[in-house]
């Protein structure tokens, strides 16, 4: 299984980025998907998560700013981020769980087999 997140780039505060991690050797829409982001000198924080079935779940923080979806037919899934702001600075990774993670877990980094290698977002005030 391998994992390829790209998309990351800098931007000006109040703009827009869309990360992309697109799967091999594994089909995303029979996985959970999460998205990650370690900012510098911090430990790696849940951002994002897709089920399934659909349902998604987002951190506090990027609640109304940050959403993610699947496109099947291109085993990709997306993390579309607006109203970005200078502490949405950090390395962005994707995951998937070949499981079907509960919510207090899949918001934690146990439930994920598979690591992408990180895209680094970088927002300036």
């Amino acid at each position: 299984v391998q994992l390829q997140a790209s998309g990351g780039g800098l931007v000006q505060a109040g703009g827009s980025l869309r990360l992309s991690c697109t799967a091999s050797g594994i089909t995303l829409s029979s996985s959970t998907m999460g998205w990650f982001r370690q900012a510098p000198g911090e430990v790696r924080t849940f951002v994002s998560a897709r089920r399934k079935n659909g349902a998604t779940y987002h951190e506090n923080s990027v609640k109304g700013r940050f959403s993610i979806s699947r496109d099947s037919a291109k085993n990709t899934v997306y993390l579309q981020m607006n109203n970005l702001r200078p502490e949405d600075t950090a390395v962005y990774y994707c995951a998937v769980a070949g499981g079907n993670p509960i919510a207090s877990e899949l918001v934690t980094s146990r439930p994920y087999d598979y690591w992408g290698q990180g895209t680094l977002v970088t927002v300036s005030s």
